[in-house]
């Protein structure tokens, strides 16, 4: 893609030397540890997937380092937990089966079981009124992403949403994020990325595109600011303050 820009260069592990949100035409942010704590939906889906297997429970711990990367990525790591490294033909053999079960229960339990982070939709509000026009990109399948916006009641602030399954890639491929700036109309140079893992911070890198990433969220079990990124806020709000 094109850019008619230089790229926005900073480092921070605060705020207060983030550039002014006019550096800025769009945002790009991220859904589950970044906006929604969706962990408790994930506990649930799997607890009655598996279940539907004649297989035990999870714990959310364990689930937790398991998000980010996708559904296929999630039931196939969940599987190979559960049954260990002994039982891997059996997981790779009820992959399918635990996908037709997870999708069918997911619709019941998403939003049911997650909460909004603080000053998740305050930060979005301001990142409007910043004139930044926002997309919501997230791994999960998109069905389940927009229900999920609707649900926490903050759909209204995204121009677009993109899922695991708009493009041929997931992130960190930089695909996504290509895609998301040509449907905002802008260049990545001036589109910042909002996220919570090293998945967001890696397809921001690739694609061009500054990327800050919240202190909270889920990064695969990995402490956060060890990720490359531009900068860390404890709250969404404090982007550009």
């Amino acid at each position: 893609m094109a850019c008619g820009c230089g790229r926005v260069h900073f480092r921070a592990v605060n705020t207060s030397s983030l550039p002014p949100l006019s550096a800025f035409d769009a945002a790009i942010v991220d859904l589950d540890g970044t906006l929604v704590d969706t962990l408790g939906d994930f506990t649930e889906t799997l607890a009655r997937t598996l279940a539907d297997l004649g297989l035990p429970a999870i714990a959310p711990q364990a689930v937790e380092h398991r998000v980010g990367k996708g559904t296929e990525h999630l039931l196939r790591s969940v599987l190979a937990h559960v049954l260990g490294p002994d039982r891997a033909g059996e997981a790779a053999a009820l992959y399918e089966p635990a996908w037709a079960r997870y999708h069918r229960h997911y619709p019941d339990v998403n939003g049911r079981f997650s909460v909004l982070y603080p000053g998740a939709a305050e930060g979005l509000a301001a990142l409007q009124a910043a004139g930044l026009r926002l997309a919501c990109l997230t791994n999960k399948p998109r069905d389940f992403a927009v229900a999920l916006l609707q649900a926490k009641g903050i759909a209204g602030h995204f121009a677009a949403v993109f899922g695991g399954d708009s493009c041929e890639r997931k992130k960190p491929d930089p695909l996504p994020i290509l895609r998301t700036c040509e449907a905002l109309g802008s260049v990545p140079a001036r589109t910042l990325v909002v996220g919570d893992s090293s998945n967001d911070a890696r397809a921001a890198r690739a694609a061009g595109c500054p990327v800050v990433l919240v202190t909270y969220g889920y990064n695969h079990g990995e402490p956060v600011r060890g990720v490359d990124a531009d900068g860390f806020v404890d709250r969404i709000g404090e982007i550009g303050g």
